[in-house]
């Protein structure tokens, strides 16, 4: 009786994964796009670095992790993305641990994400749905 919903553990992991790439695909129209607005208004050039290549990244991976299309390819590069960006833009301020340096969202996408990349799309995904195509 360990767990409440085990039986529903393929489709709550396809609602994280959904989720969580809308949320992220947010963070990148916001940068690049300036929606929705945040408390930083404008946007930045979608090639400048560091935070341009960020927002492209965030909006391509975050669309391919929604749908669940090359999802482990784009779960890797999004965790990437995110340890850079917990020590370039986090670790360095007001120190090193995520509770200080307002990084735990950081960390948290980090790891979501390489969980992802190990796990896969799973159902829900044009990853599953292609995998069951091609399997006899």
């Amino acid at each position: 009786m360990y767990e409440v919903i085990g039986r529903f553990t393929p489709q709550t992991f396809a609602l994280l994964r959904i989720v969580s790439g809308l949320m992220f695909m947010l963070h990148g129209t916001q940068k690049i796009l300036g929606w929705p607005p945040g408390q930083k208004p404008g946007t930045m050039p979608p090639f400048s670095w560091p935070a341009g290549i960020a927002g492209l990244i965030e909006i391509v991976c975050g669309a391919l992790i929604v749908v669940g299309l090359l999802t482990g390819i784009a779960a890797f590069i999004a965790s990437g993305e995110m340890a850079v960006a917990y020590f370039m833009a986090h670790a360095g301020h007001g120190g090193f641990w995520p509770l200080q340096n307002k990084g735990e969202l950081a960390v948290l996408y980090c790891f979501v994400f390489l969980y992802f990349a190990a796990h896969g799309g799973g159902i829900w995904s044009i990853d599953g749905l292609m995998r069951r195509r091609t399997t006899p």
